[in-house]
């Protein structure tokens, strides 16, 4: 039995942003109209931190499953606050095909329904762009947001200055501004791309017809402030958001799932887009094993046809 191992640095090698853009797109019109199975995923709670298994599968596509950890004391220790690694499993014969580190695959996708949720929801004017949070996914968030909108602007916030200001200087248009509320005020898509257990911003600061994203997962607190979930037109990968933690969001347990659009049906068009040039619109991201299966998919073929990665024998 052999066994494809690919790290880090093979997987960034080979996952093209548009490719990806791509997979995922594919990926969340398969789960708006049923075609995924992915059980509610599971976690064990320690006193520092969450491990979450999440396993997918769609027809026609391997089977895999992501280990990913979430432990934002790290930052501490000078370690990653989310770790991951992801096997593939061939689906017509159970044979384990790869195992992958999921870190980058992780802030990747992540950031890649954010931006598929700017490219349905956001105005077709946006040229400001706020990222709040300069760690991993706010660099994922910065590479993939740009896919989407023609931004002229870019402002970085974050309580690291060191990270805003290393994030800042990978792109040309950027601008690290001291506060939240300076990075926010009048931009048309805002980014919350912290650990925040707490809202990191506040719904005085959005301008009319903004979009916000956010990734954030410290249940059973939120980085994302009730009030502008409320107000907004929402966008969810699935309807399960609206489950509680570990399986849903914790911000949106108890809420009306039918307030809830799924990109899916926004991407493939059964579903309209922003209904006014005002209206605030709202990405909430649960993290769902679809796009650790599609990104994974993709990496694995890619490294397949390239001859990347080590061979093992089980």
């Amino acid at each position: 039995m052999e066994l494809l191992l690919l790290d880090q640095e093979e997987i960034r090698a080979l996952l093209d942003p548009d490719e990806l853009l791509a997979a995922l797109a594919d990926g969340f019109i398969a789960l708006s109209e049923g075609a995924v199975q992915a059980p509610p995923r599971s976690a064990l709670g320690t006193d520092t931190g969450h491990l979450l298994v999440k396993p997918a599968w769609i027809p026609g596509h391997p089977m895999a499953v992501k280990l990913v950890s979430t432990f934002p004391d790290n930052r501490e220790r000078a370690m990653p606050t989310i770790q991951a690694v992801i096997a593939l499993v061939d689906a017509t014969n159970g044979a384990p095909l790869a195992i992958m580190d999921g870190s980058h695959i992780t802030a990747m996708r992540t950031a890649g329904g954010a931006a598929l949720s700017a490219r349905c929801l956001a105005r077709e004017d946006a040229r400001v762009l706020a990222i709040v949070g300069a760690g991993v996914q706010g660099n994922a968030h910065l590479q993939l947001m740009q896919r989407v909108r023609a931004f002229r602007e870019v402002r970085i916030a974050s309580l690291l200055v060191e990270e805003a200001q290393a994030l800042g200087a990978t792109e040309p248009r950027a601008r690290v501004v001291e506060s939240v509320r300076d990075a926010v005020h009048g931009a048309d898509v805002v980014c919350l791309c912290t650990t925040s257990g707490t809202p990191v911003i506040e719904s005085a600061w959005l301008s009319p017809g903004a979009h916000v994203t956010s990734v954030g997962y410290a249940p059973p607190g939120s980085e994302l402030p009730p009030d502008v979930v409320q107000r907004a037109r929402l966008a969810v990968e699935s309807r399960l958001a609206f489950e509680p933690a570990p399986s849903g969001c914790a911000e949106l347990a108890g809420l009306d799932p039918a307030m809830g659009t799924e990109l899916g049906a926004l991407l493939s068009g059964r579903a309209p887009g922003r209904a006014s040039e005002t209206e605030w619109t709202v990405y909430k991201s649960m993290g769902h094993a679809m796009e650790d299966l599609m990104t994974a998919e993709l990496v694995y073929r890619k490294a397949r046809e390239r001859g990347l990665g080590k061979v093992v024998r089980l």
